[in-house]
């Protein structure tokens, strides 16, 4: 059956997923309006739903109540404009006339263009997997006066009617990425977005909706999330009437683009997904569509990292980052990653960035013995880059002072002790790309960790006039270039996505990146949150998670070196502290815990994820993989008071009538783990951990 069905006579579309339908349908005035969005449904059921109507209360309401598709200014709308134009005599108002759809590969596009002025308007529906992927381009074809845009999102979705609404989403901060927020919808209209430059650590481009009775294994959950590294907005509007509505895409208020005639505008894609088994289910769904259409290398299995910055810091040289890759091979590490410092005049933050030349006080032979050596390890050599900023000490500003963002008239804000390259400028993409190429191509670089460290400032480019807004998204646009002719040019280059830990973690980066640095904060009790957040939308194989000293060097907490490794096993296990300080016994127990990971790996980072708890209201939590007959579960428990009961998570995806051996020889009844959960014990109150694997037998 086909993943599109069209009636012309209604002019309806129908989509089709696995486990959900999505419809929508032209009014008599040419009007995209949207239908259904949920169960599946057939064509004719579909055009059954499109002949109700909700009628207003009064006129002051907007007629009939109808949900646009995509809504835009004119007529009586009144709610939050997913399109707004402005042309040259000052008319807003937007007027479709239907222009025919087609199939181009495998997306549907369906046409308009307005009554009288020349834009032309194709939105673009494509299924993949679970997932409707939607997205809108624009066309001036006309041969005079740009026409400005306003808000030009990339789609709209609707909530079908409920009782009620939650909206969920993340908030956080720098170390403190991804906390989970599920809140009831206020009428009115709530705002998430990023102004930044970045998909941000403050907020994280997707939603999700649910009638305020879904839980991590039942009910009904809509969400969509959006594949933009930038600056971003989603707005989601509930009414008096109880119509919930939300449209999204890239930039913010107060910063529009002009049009030109003969050109196209074309917005990143907002991905939406429909799922009737609760926020489990609905994570579940978004890791097979990561996995499957979005990462660039999704079967490969991720090695284990050691990253040489908290040994390190700034005080890195030939001798000490051969010395530490030794000490990392011992323990198992398959990939040798050495951090900031290694340029320039770079001894600090506050010189060197922008000058990518290894120091030759430090390195006087050059990158390529340390590389050589990494190699000879028998392990994979990365670098640490952050391609987009740039020091005001360095010898690249001084010669090229205007490839900033910069505005007239206006200092220049530092933060960090940076300023931001202008990447939308095509000599500073056309400059990155090339001295990448060379780094990586002269020695041989496996790995880069591309990292972004500051948000944008006095975000202008005075030589562009005008259009200079539009480096908002040619800036980005520039990074997803520059990414993708590195890795056409060095098929076997992996690069980490990093914006001072998780402030650049998003569909779009991923599209691009193997995996996502997804804190700078390594202490294991914070990052079962942080891991907990991100493992809403992203897949663990995406997740690079290291094990660090104790105390942490951030929150300076204390903890046993099994729970630190027991913690950052659940996704992309990583190596980041000071080796050379660890005693016997504790090397000795990190080569055992690497070599159990390189085990379960495929399983984690492949397999299928349930949570078993939530980390926000209980101190023993769990997450647990399944990928094919081979299970494993993380159980961990955080301080507590002593002797406080706690419940067994109860085990989830497994067949009830199987038989399950565990890594001791016991066999274990499906159906009693499902029903009474995993027997632990724990000693005292304080932290422990464990590890469980299982196999299907029966």
């Amino acid at each position: 059956m086909s993943l599109v069905e069209h009636d012309p006579a209604r002019r309806l579309w129908l989509l089709r997923t696995p486990e959900s339908s999505y419809a929508f349908r032209l009014d008599a005035d040419d009007r995209p309006q949207h239908v259904h969005w949920g169960p599946p449904l057939t064509l004719e059921q579909a055009t059954q739903v499109a002949a109700r109507r909700n009628p207003a209360d009064s006129s002051f309401d907007e007629p009939g109540d109808e949900r646009q598709e995509l809504p835009a200014e004119g007529g009586a709308f009144f709610g939050v404009a997913a399109l707004a134009v402005r042309y040259a005599d000052g008319t807003s108002a937007l007027e479709w006339r239907y222009d025919g759809f087609a199939f181009e590969d495998d997306t549907l596009v369906v046409r308009l263009t307005d009554r009288h002025y020349p834009l032309a308007l194709s939105l673009h529906y494509r299924v993949r997997g679970d997932v409707v992927e939607r997205w809108t381009s624009l066309r001036h074809t006309g041969s005079e006066e740009p026409i400005a845009l306003l808000r030009t999102d990339s789609a709209s979705w609707t909530l079908p009617r409920r009782d009620g609404a939650r909206l969920s989403h993340t908030s956080g901060a720098w170390n403190a990425e991804y906390r989970v927020l599920r809140e009831p919808l206020p009428v009115g209209e709530t705002t998430l977005t990023s102004r930044r430059g970045s998909s941000s650590h403050q907020a994280n481009p997707w939603v999700m909706l649910d009638d305020g009775d879904a839980t991590e294994s039942a009910g009904e959950v809509w969400s969509s999330a959006l594949a933009w590294s930038g600056s971003w907005r989603i707005t989601v509007e509930r009414t008096h009437t109880g119509r919930v509505t939300w449209t999204g895409g890239f930039g913010h208020e107060h910063v529009a683009w002009r049009l030109h005639p003969g050109e196209t505008w074309e917005t990143p894609v907002f991905a939406g997904l429909y799922a009737a088994d609760g926020f489990g289910g609905t994570s579940r769904r978004w890791h097979a569509y990561v996995r499957e259409f979005v990462q660039p290398h999704p079967d490969e299995v991720r090695p284990v990292v050691y990253n040489s910055w908290e040994a390190t810091g700034w005080d890195v040289d030939e001798r000490t980052e051969t010395e530490l890759a030794a000490a990392a091979a011992k323990l198992g590490a398959e990939l040798f990653v050495m951090d900031d410092g290694w340029f320039g005049a770079r001894t600090g933050d506050s010189a060197g960035l922008g000058d990518w030349i290894a120091n030759d006080r430090r390195f006087p032979r050059g990158l390529r013995p340390l590389v050589d050596a990494v190699h000879a390890h028998g392990m994979q050599f990365g670098l640490w880059v952050e391609p987009e900023m740039v020091n005001p000490d360095s010898d690249l500003y001084r010669a090229h002072p205007d490839w900033v963002l910069h505005m007239a008239n206006r200092s220049r804000t530092t933060l960090r002790n940076q300023l931001v390259l202008n990447f939308a400028r095509p000599d500073v993409a056309d400059w990155a790309h090339r001295w990448l190429d060379e780094l990586v191509g002269e020695h041989g670089i496996d790995y880069l960790k591309w990292d972004m460290n500051r948000a944008f400032t006095e975000a202008g480019w005075p030589e562009a006039g005008p259009d200079a807004q539009r480096l908002w998204t040619g800036h980005i646009r520039a990074v997803y270039a520059i990414l993708d002719r590195l890795r056409a040019d060095h098929p076997n280059l992996r690069i980490q996505g990093c914006a001072g830990g998780g402030g650049r973690t998003d569909l779009g980066i991923l599209a691009r990146t193997d995996e996502i640095w997804a804190s700078d904060n390594t202490d294991a009790a914070d990052r079962i949150t942080i891991q907990h957040g991100y493992g809403q939308i992203y897949p663990a194989g995406t997740m690079s998670a290291w094990v660090t000293d104790s105390p942490n060097p951030a929150t300076r907490r204390e903890a046993p070196l099994s729970f630190r490794f027991h913690v950052a096993m659940a996704g992309v296990l990583g190596l980041g502290g000071d080796l050379p300080r660890w005693t016997p016994d504790e090397l000795a127990e990190a080569a055992s815990l690497v070599a159990l990971y390189k085990e379960i790996r495929p399983v984690v980072q492949h397999g299928t994820l349930y949570r078993l708890a939530d980390p926000a209201v209980s101190a023993l939590t769990a997450v647990q993989y399944v990928l094919g007959d081979s299970v494993v579960v993380f159980f961990w428990r955080r301080p507590t008071e002593f002797a406080r009961p706690f419940t067994p998570p109860r085990l989830a995806g497994l067949d009830p009538a199987g038989l399950y051996r565990d890594q001791d020889g016991v066999v274990h009844y499906g159906a009693v783990l499902l029903s009474h959960g995993w027997d632990l014990e724990f000693p005292g109150s304080g932290y422990a951990s464990a590890v469980v694997r299982l196999t299907r037998v029966g």
